[in-house]
């Protein structure tokens, strides 16, 4: 496994790697949902590229910047271990030289949720995820289900600037628990990890509610608000039940939607999802 840092020298290695090239770009602290977007790739694609960048851009003033989670020697290894071909670990001055004064903005599907709640964040994310693109040229680039407003986003921006590849979407791993992979769940207590499980317990009871034949937006979201109150460690700040497309909020559901909740267990912000098909 090739490891470089400038983009001059990402460039030279692209070169040699046997095409199609499939794309994991990450923030590193790897998890098992991140290794399996990595063997998603490697099953469709000659070549495996990895990116490991904290995104500066994506974090607002008051968020974790400083103390998100990093171990890269541990991250190199699970991708050697998981079979990647080049990894590409750029400083902030290789992705925002100095003087740097482009921004991609995405409208409409990142105003509602954590557009609402981060302002800012999903520029910072379509101009990093842009650059990325730009610097790899690969065939598909692959994504957790996990951040579905952040994969509606970039395939809207890989739609409407023409990027030449697939966007693929890999499935939510989840801990035995339920609750959702996460660098952030690194953050939580014991006593705060124990309650963490809460956000799928609320989704999972929305999702029976509809199958049981419950298609009132209204409704569904009462329902996971319902289980949310029941777990005193839990500050919810919002749910949701949109259309899985513009992420619109419903009164019913008639085509595909989106259950969504973003929930503070004690100070860290944890976020998850199930697509209503």
């Amino acid at each position: 496994m090739k490891q470089v840092v400038s983009l001059e020298e990402l460039r030279a290695a692209r070169k040699s790697l046997a095409e199609p090239i499939g794309f994991v770009p990450t923030m590193g602290f790897l998890h098992a949902g991140h290794i399996s977007l990595v063997e998603l790739a490697k099953k469709a694609n000659a070549s495996v590229v990895v990116s490991i960048f904290v995104n500066p851009a994506q974090f607002g003033p008051n968020e974790d910047l400083s103390a998100y989670p990093r171990d890269i020697p541990k991250d190199l290894k699970m991708l050697a271990d998981a079979g990647v071909d080049l990894v590409w670990l750029p400083t902030p001055d290789d992705v925002y030289p100095p003087g740097f004064a482009t921004w991609v903005s995405v409208e409409g599907v990142t105003e509602p949720l954590e557009g609402a709640s981060r302002p800012g964040h999903f520029r910072g994310v379509a101009t990093v995820v842009a650059k990325l693109f730009n610097a790899v040229q690969p065939q598909s680039a692959y994504f957790g289900q996990k951040d579905a407003q952040q994969v509606a986003v970039i395939k809207q921006m890989t739609r409407d600037l023409n990027f030449p590849l697939e966007i693929v979407v890999g499935p939510t791993l989840r801990e035995p628990d339920g609750l959702a992979m996460s660098s952030r769940n690194s953050y939580l207590s014991a006593e705060e990890r124990q309650a963490a499980p809460v956000l799928h317990r609320a989704l999972s009871a929305a999702k029976t509610s509809y199958e049981a034949g419950e298609h009132s937006g209204d409704a569904l979201r009462a329902a996971m608000h319902d289980v949310l109150k029941q777990e005193p460690l839990a500050r919810l700040q919002y749910v949701s039940c949109a259309d899985s497309l513009t992420l619109q909020e419903l009164n019913q559901i008639e085509n595909d939607a989106l259950l969504s909740l973003a929930v503070f267990i004690g100070k860290t912000r944890l976020i998850d999802n199930v697509l209503l098909s």
